[in-house]
């Protein structure tokens, strides 16, 4: 299991480091922000794909894992092959992937049961979905202000739960069995 504790502060430091980017510069254009997302995604995927490949994963966090890898890959394909891409349309792909990554955290937080932190991560994921959905026209700078603000919390619960599953006794009983 502290494959997935790695995974879980591998993602929550991208997201702070995309977060952070996001916010810093939010007048950046459609091809930059897209071309940052794209490879948020593909850290964000090939870490799980990294961790869905390694041993010792039960096979629903397997799963788990090698799904929301593959959808991070292909979503940053398809932004950093288009990265022309509107921002009416990147937002769509946002929103869509934000609200499809947090259902699968709070599914995968029901699964782990030490990882409730998880849950929190997948409904801020959701909200942040769902906002950027219903308001997609708002432009890039106030995109990239939701999504920076929504890495940067997301980040942060992600850090707290890998620390958290890290500390807990079933952890520390696993590691020293």
């Amino acid at each position: 299991m502290r494959n997935g504790v790695w995974v879980l502060a591998l993602r929550g430091v991208a997201a702070i480091v995309f977060g952070l980017l996001a916010l810093l510069w939010p007048a950046v254009t459609a091809l930059a922000l897209a071309v940052l997302f794209g490879a948020y995604a593909l850290v964000s995927g090939a870490v799980h794909l990294a961790a869905g490949f390694s041993r010792g994963q039960p096979g629903a966090v397997r799963g788990l894992f090698l799904l929301t890898g593959l959808l991070g890959v292909a979503i940053a394909l398809v932004t950093l092959l288009w990265p022309a891409i509107t921002a009416f349309a990147l937002a769509i792909v946002i929103g869509i992937w934000a609200i499809v990554i947090g259902v699968l955290d709070i599914w995968a937080s029901v699964r782990w049961r030490a990882a409730r932190l998880l849950a929190v991560v997948g409904v801020v994921s959701v909200l942040a979905g769902l906002l950027i959905l219903f308001r997609p026209d708002v432009g890039t700078v106030v995109i990239a202000q939701v999504i920076g603000a929504y890495a940067i919390v997301a980040g942060v619960v992600m850090l707290a739960a890998a620390w958290q599953r890290r500390r807990s006794p079933i952890s520390a009983a696993r590691a020293a069995g």
